[in-house]
């Protein structure tokens, strides 16, 4: 998947080589020998022959990292093409998370001398001075925090890349959230397991011909388009991103659903119907995946305008992804994706969320756990993006496309591991009775 399969058949050291010098600076910090085969820019190796070999093409690479210590700067160093990974990227960044649990690395402690020696080997290396170029691919997004402004500006960042990059990647659907895998057939597709969860989400929101329903944050229209073919729904679906507006239009025009489906470029604070009094004019609300990207100030906000857009005793459906066991000093995905891919997204474990719902005066029926359907649903979309590497490639850069390839490989990871989950949470308006069986079938 990265560069070369190439992997060493020697492993001897090279004297006084800038990997031997690295891997015995770095002892302390990894608690003995390194978990990879290491390769400089001298030439020099060292580590277990049979481990992913890991190659530092620059100092640039040992820089970031000190000024950027951890993810970050690995991340930095990765996509630059400062380092590279010669082996499977999956399997090799898999070995290190494995060794590091296994080694206790989270917790190591190195005493001011064992930093005191790194330091002192990365300058005899020529790796310490001022810190290297941001990455052209990393967001820099200002504004204050979660304003319209700076959140259209963070949406921008990542989803306005174009509609065919995306297409790429996706299915035909252009579903960007997780699938529902309903079988284990090899014929089954990720545009099949989309196809399935958007049956799922309009189902359990009981949507029926002529029912006005409201998707927040609409995306590239999947749902939207889908509960107006398939279920007769009178659609308005909001999105801040104007590329995504641009598609979801063309396929409405293409599909004679003028009538039924109405986008709107907006910011979800900004939808008149949830600002009335009384009751919410539509039947039924959705949002997949974008209630990590309203912030965790904000997100009392979004509770409030699912509530109060829906009629009593309507249906809101909520799908969002997260972070389970604490957030380990990252509110969002991580270091990584929070300056690549998602500026100032927020998750916290699914019972927080839960919460923040309810004190929006909503009443929570049914939360669906589905953290192992997104694991095949990424791996659908990273053979997409395999497949399609060279166009992909024309229409952004090398850097963008390492970018990609590390957020796939890693969001998968985060998935099968456990860090990241992602849950449908079903819920309903009070003050006028449901229409939810009183007996689950599944």
């Amino acid at each position: 998947m990265t560069a070369t399969q190439e992997r060493p058949t020697d492993a001897r050291p090279t004297d006084a080589g800038v990997a031997q010098r690295l891997a015995e600076a770095l002892r302390p910090f990894v608690r003995g020998d390194l978990p990879v085969r290491l390769r400089a820019w001298d030439g020099s190796e060292t580590g277990p022959a049979e481990a992913p070999l890991v190659e530092l093409r620059s100092p640039d690479a040992i820089r970031r990292l000190l000024w950027h210590p951890g993810e970050l700067g690995a991340a930095q160093a990765y996509v630059t093409g400062e380092l590279e990974v010669h082996h499977d990227l999956d399997e090799a960044l898999t070995h290190v998370w494995a060794v590091a649990a296994e080694r206790g690395l989270s917790g190591v402690r190195p005493s001011p001398a064992a930093f005191a020696r790194a330091l002192r080997t990365a300058v005899d290396v020529g790796a310490v001075g001022r810190p290297p170029r941001t990455p052209d691919s990393q967001a820099q997004v200002k504004g204050r925090l979660h304003s319209k402004l700076r959140d259209r500006r963070a949406i921008s960042h990542h989803y306005d890349l174009s509609n065919e990059f995306y297409s790429l990647i996706l299915e035909p659907q252009m579903a960007y959230s997780c699938g529902y895998h309903t079988s284990d057939d090899p014929a089954y597709t990720v545009e099949d397991a989309q196809r399935d969860k958007l049956d799922l989400v309009c189902t359990k929101l009981g949507l029926e011909p002529g029912m006005r329903f409201l998707d927040v944050g609409c995306g590239w229209g999947s749902l939207s388009l889908h509960a107006a073919e398939h279920f007769g729904a009178q659609v308005v679906g909001v999105t801040i991103a104007a590329e995504q507006k641009k598609f979801i239009d063309a396929r409405i025009a293409e599909r004679g659903l003028e009538d039924r489906v109405e986008i709107r470029l907006q910011d979800y604070r900004e939808v008149p119907e949830a600002h009335g009094r009384g009751a919410g004019p539509f039947d039924a609300v959705g949002s997949l995946e974008m209630g990590e990207h309203v912030g965790e100030r904000n997100y009392g906000t979004y509770a409030q305008v699912l509530h109060d857009a829906v009629r009593p005793g309507g249906r809101v459906l909520v799908q969002q992804m997260s972070r389970a066991g604490g957030r380990q000093g990252h509110p969002g995905g991580g270091p990584f994706i929070e300056s690549f891919i998602a500026p100032d997204m927020t998750m916290r474990p699914v019972g927080e969320t839960v919460a923040f719902l309810e004190r929006g005066g909503l009443e929570v029926r049914d939360v669906h756990a589905m953290r192992e359907h997104y694991v095949k649903t990424v791996a659908g979309w990273l053979e997409n993006f395999e497949r399609n590497l060279d166009r992909l490639t024309e229409l952004t850069s090398e850097e963008v496309v390492r970018v990609w390839r590390l957020y796939l490989v890693g969001g998968a990871m985060a998935f099968r591991d456990g860090r990241m989950g992602v849950d449908q949470i079903l819920m309903v308006r009070p003050g006028a009775a449901h229409t939810l069986p009183a007996v689950r079938h599944s």
